[in-house]
């Protein structure tokens, strides 16, 4: 059972970036995900966390439309996207990322953050090639900056490195102005120094942008969330604090061994 969440946290509002009301997801007669309810506000950042088969991912899935959801009732910003396509709720502003890296090898580092870029323009099916002083080139400039890519970006994408991967997973997410991204295990494979890199990329982000953020490493997930919800066998299990969580002798009972391992 989930820890009784605040009534606060429940009532519908447009304060709030994602509200999910009795999410359920069935695959025949497995129920993946199991009735959820959470609210995540504007701007908020929140780490989901649990041990493989959780629910995690297929959550997120219900969220971006990948899987529809067998019941309940998903809003975003107000807005019932329960039902709409991936595309449609990417134009209102939903983003993410894949624990798989679904990037273009043959472009450059910058011509494919370009690309995402004019992707979700207005102009997004013209053929003319951008002029210097394009409003997608601009963005796509400033993004390389938010998620350290300078150095290589006219580097080919297929010779990145895999954490160099993960940093333009996350520039793509941030293309064409999101309100909100769902970050799908972005520190896996990652290196030490690649996790801290990662940790100050995601606390760079501007504050309107809001997150949600599937991680198994703890370290990252504590230090770039304002609230944790924990899953387990497709239920909410325990929400709170990233301190809460990470003090709670049940929490570490059941994903810690008993204690927290750096």
């Amino acid at each position: 059972m989930a820890e009784p969440i605040a009534a606060s946290r429940l009532q519908s509002s447009n304060a709030h970036a994602l509200e999910l009301d009795g999410v359920t997801r069935q695959f025949g007669a497995l129920v993946a995900v199991s009735s959820v309810n959470m609210r995540i506000a504007a701007g908020e950042r929140r780490a989901v966390l649990g041990s493989n088969g959780a629910g995690k991912t297929t959550l997120f899935n219900a969220i971006t439309g990948d899987f529809m959801p067998t019941a309940g009732k998903i809003r975003f910003f107000g807005e019932d996207i329960t039902m709409l396509p991936p595309h449609e709720r990417i134009r209102r502003g939903l983003r993410r990322t894949y624990q798989i890296s679904q990037l273009f090898g043959g472009l450059t580092v910058l011509d494919g953050i370009f690309l995402a870029c004019r992707g979700v323009s207005r102009n997004r099916f013209s053929l003319i090639r951008p002029k210097p002083d394009d409003v997608n080139m601009a963005q796509a400039e400033l993004i390389l900056h938010a998620v350290h890519l300078e150095d290589i970006r006219d580097t080919m994408v297929a010779t990145l490195s895999h954490g160099q991967q993960r940093q333009l997973e996350i520039a793509l997410a941030l293309a064409g102005a999101p309100r909100f991204i769902l970050f799908d295990e972005p520190a896996a494979g990652l290196s030490p120094t690649e996790r801290r890199d990662l940790v100050a990329i995601l606390n760079a982000l501007p504050k309107h942008i809001g997150y949600v953020i599937i991680e198994h490493d703890l370290d990252v997930a504590l230090r770039v969330s304002d609230y944790v919800s924990m899953m387990h066998n497709g239920k909410l299990f325990k929400e709170g604090t990233p301190e809460e969580i990470e003090n709670d002798p049940q929490v570490q009972e059941i994903y810690l061994g008993g204690g927290r391992h750096g």
